[in-house]
């Protein structure tokens, strides 16, 4: 066990060189970052040896973005009260272990239990790894470190199609859990070496917050995962349904109410917090959901290989790599909004391109300037989105914003697969080619129909913090 330094005074941290404080934190976050696509030009493979069902596709997903949705605010909480780096290290331990064990499975559901348990130690990662990076630079540096942080981020989504594609071609599935594991243990060494110890002013935690929001995540994507399979109106589906609802407003009425919540609502009252949650929650519902099921099309429909697949989206994934570090250097001089209107924008008509553009037969020539302009989109709104959201809080409720920033994208993550699945499901499948693209149509077009209501809104982002 990592012995850990005695906690520094605020402000009195060691001066480290800011490549090294980014390893640091960039590691972890690119090996969650690489994972949320890693898996996605897999997905065919898997469900033929694994004989998985559609339903299991999506739990593959889920099973990591809702634990990690869940456990962002419990992780941060923890941080601030037992220590940041500490929590951090925890993190990256328990995501490592948990690789080794979906490289292990057998079984569809040994490897959505496995994904679980990756998605409760990325849960102590990405927060704390943007709380750690803005204490650890000084404030003139902050932007461009953020849109560097960003960068890494897009690295990860970028290489991951590809990477997955390459090791599922030249090895087996189980390989794109077994490369987390050395990218872990260095990450571990690093972070322990390198990061100052710090906590902010949490001094409760919120358990009964904790289990009113899994819970209620939890039922409202089961519900809308198993909705075509089972009916909306009737059977466990509408029960399912109600009670997540039920549970999420019993969430927030307690969050309300209780002195140290997990959640603290005043956050809200920033504008510049409350829209930017806002556009995280449809980018990345929208987004998300989209790629799950375009990282299928060239494989399921036209034939193509994994590794094959992932370099056609490389015009979509790596373009964040180049674009958000670009966003978070200019953000002050062109302005954050700006970005982030821009960004979806872009998003919202490469997405809405792929949609109308796709057959059976189409040619790739019709859809990379699409897949291009979707990454350029990507790339504005990383790096503006994180600066935003800690720059319309105190420096004590940093922790606490980064993880409820953090929270609402994985719901959306997790939303956004469920809800385009289940329209995928209803209008289509995976009898015939021509029954995938039926599927696939309707559901991309919805992804950018959301996409759009987030540009709307962040136009009512403010000018200046």
């Amino acid at each position: 066990m990592t012995t850990l330094a005695p906690e520094r005074p605020a402000g009195r941290s060691r001066t480290r060189p800011l490549g090294l404080v980014l390893a640091a934190v960039g590691i972890p976050t690119f090996m969650g970052s690489l994972d949320n696509l890693v898996v996605s030009t897999a997905l065919p493979v898997i469900r033929t040896e694994l004989g998985a069902s559609i339903t299991d596709l999506q739990w593959f997903v889920n099973a990591y973005t809702l634990p990690f949705a869940a456990f962002l605010l419990t992780a941060a909480a923890l941080g601030d009260r037992l220590g940041r780096r500490r929590m951090f290290l925890a993190g990256i331990a328990l995501f490592t272990l948990a690789s080794a064990g979906a490289a292990l499975a057998s079984e569809p559901w040994q490897l959505t239990a496995a994904r679980a348990l990756q998605g409760i130690g990325g849960a102590a990662v990405t927060p704390l790894s943007l709380t750690l990076l803005a204490q650890a630079v000084p404030d003139h540096r902050r932007n461009a470190a953020v849109g560097i942080w960003g960068g890494i981020t897009g690295l990860g989504v970028a290489l991951g199609p590809v990477i997955g594609g390459a090791v599922v071609d030249g090895l087996t599935w189980n390989w794109i859990f077994w490369v987390n594991v050395p990218i872990g243990v260095v990450a571990l060494v690093l972070a322990a070496t390198v990061l100052d110890e710090s906590r902010g002013g949490a001094r409760r935690l919120d358990p009964l917050g904790l289990v009113l929001s899994a819970s209620g995540m939890l039922l409202l994507i089961w519900g809308i995962v198993d909705g075509p399979e089972h009916g909306w109106t009737t059977g466990r589906v509408p029960l399912m349904l109600g009670a997540g609802v039920a549970l999420i407003a019993g969430f927030l009425f307690w969050q309300a109410r209780n002195r140290t919540p997990m959640l603290p609502l005043s956050l809200f009252r920033s504008r510049g917090f409350s829209v930017v949650n806002v556009v995280t929650l449809t980018f990345s519902a929208g987004a998300f959901g989209a790629v799950f099921l375009l990282a299928q099309f060239f494989q399921v429909v036209q034939g193509l290989s994994p590794l094959e697949s992932g370099l056609r989206t490389l015009p979509w994934t790596a373009a964040p790599m180049v674009v958000a570090p670009l966003a978070g250097i200019f953000g002050a001089r062109l302005g954050l909004r700006n970005l982030i209107v821009a960004g979806q924008v872009f998003l919202a008509a490469g997405i809405l391109w792929i949609g109308l553009a796709t057959t059976t037969d189409v040619t790739y020539g019709r859809l990379v300037v699409a897949f291009a302009l979707a990454g350029i989109g990507m790339g504005l709104t990383f790096a503006p989105v994180s600066t935003m959201t800690l720059a319309s809080v105190g420096e004590q409720q940093r922790g606490a914003a980064s993880g409820t920033n953090n929270t609402i994208r994985e719901f959306g993550v997790a939303t956004g697969v469920a809800v385009l699945s289940s329209i995928f499901s209803t209008y289509g499948g995976f009898t015939s080619h021509q029954d995938f693209v039926d599927g696939a149509v309707p559901a991309v077009l919805t992804g950018a129909a959301v996409i759009a209501v987030g540009a709307v809104a962040a136009a009512f982002l403010p000018r200046r913090l």
